[in-house]
């Protein structure tokens, strides 16, 4: 059985005023724990987009018609809202399982030894986009599904999973600076990858302001353009992804580039195929719901390969800690806040 330390007065007193260091002190996770403690930031992010796509695919984009209550009177949803008020009122819920995801991987990442500040920093970074977009889902709501907000809440959650994306690759890795596994022309093909995938997202969050799933069932203003135009340069972005995407797999053959990068882009091409298919199907069907939240998944886990495929380009060594691990004594005599 593990002796449970005594807690002293002035225990209590460093663990109200750093509890993270607290922690630290007592505890240190091991490597996978760490690494599963950013894996389910990650997944929670993208969970939480899927989710709210299923809220305005539902029509439940004003199910709880005003903000942070459900109602004027009732913080939490009522029976006479029926359906669409407990889809939006879950989705608000499943916010708080993110903070929880996102508040254990920035303990795991604080208690790792050594310690890497770099890596508490992204779960710190993560907590206030999450915070952020909490505040502009709640505007989103207030203003009636603006499109132009609707978008924003998007890219900002595609943010989330950005930070969630490369917290998780560094727990994989080792803490010392990077080096580079490729030539300086492999990286700025991969750079032109990542700004084309970063318009073919943005062009989609058009295509979703002006197409028919407004979020809610009543009148919505929608983004003033022909969807359907704006589906096509979408489509035509998506070609150029998969186009750039194929020449770099070719090109890190040529130049016999290691396992890492090669595997990392076969599966962004995988991943890029089926989201095209997908596609193509819902255009062709006139977007069912189904396959509209099917596609907004696929465009997580397009931006996910192609983050993975930059961050393959290189490798970081073990290195020495940021700082010596605290002792108990030096924890309970602290008085920083949290780092």
């Amino acid at each position: 059985m593990v002796r449970v330390p005594k807690l002293t007065p002035a225990d209590a007193v460093a663990a109200l005023r750093n509890p993270l260091a607290f922690i630290a002190a007592r505890w240190t996770p091991d490597p996978r724990t760490v690494r599963r403690a950013a894996l389910a930031a990650l997944v929670m992010s993208v969970v939480i987009v899927v989710t709210g796509g299923a809220v305005r695919l539902t029509g439940s984009g004003l199910g709880c018609p005003t903000w942070p209550t459900c109602t004027d009177d009732s913080l939490t949803t009522t029976s006479a809202m029926g359906f669409h008020g407990a889809i939006e009122f879950g989705n608000r819920m499943l916010t708080y399982v993110l903070c929880a995801a996102v508040g254990w991987a920035i303990i795991a990442a604080r208690s790792e030894k050594p310690y890497r500040r770099g890596l508490t920093r992204l779960g710190w970074t993560q907590f206030w986009v999450v915070m952020g977009n909490a505040v502009l889902g709640g505007i989103v709501v207030l203003v009636g599904l603006n499109p132009y907000t609707v978008a924003a809440h998007f890219l900002l959650s595609t943010g989330l999973i950005t930070v969630a994306t490369v917290m998780w690759q560094r727990t994989r890795e080792g803490g010392g600076e990077p080096r580079p596994l490729v030539g300086k022309a492999v990286r700025q093909l991969v750079w032109f990858l990542v700004t084309a995938s970063a318009l073919l997202i943005a062009v989609g969050t058009v295509v979703t302001g002006a197409g028919p799933h407004a979020g809610d069932s009543s009148e919505v203003e929608r983004i003033p353009i022909d969807w359907e135009t704006v589906s096509k340069l979408h489509a035509v972005l998506a070609w150029i992804v998969v186009t750039l995407t194929f020449a770099l797999w070719f090109v890190l053959k040529a130049v016999d580039a290691p396992k890492g990068p090669l595997d990392r882009t076969r599966e962004l091409f995988l991943i890029l195929l089926a989201q095209g298919v997908i596609g193509y199907v819902q255009y062709f069907t006139h977007l069912p719901e189904a396959l509209v939240g099917l596609h907004m998944f696929g465009s997580c886990l397009v931006w996910i390969g192609v983050l993975r495929v930059l961050l393959s380009l290189r490798e970081r060594p073990d290195a020495t800690a940021d700082f010596p691990a605290q002792s108990h004594d030096a924890v309970s005599a602290s008085i920083a806040g949290p780092r």
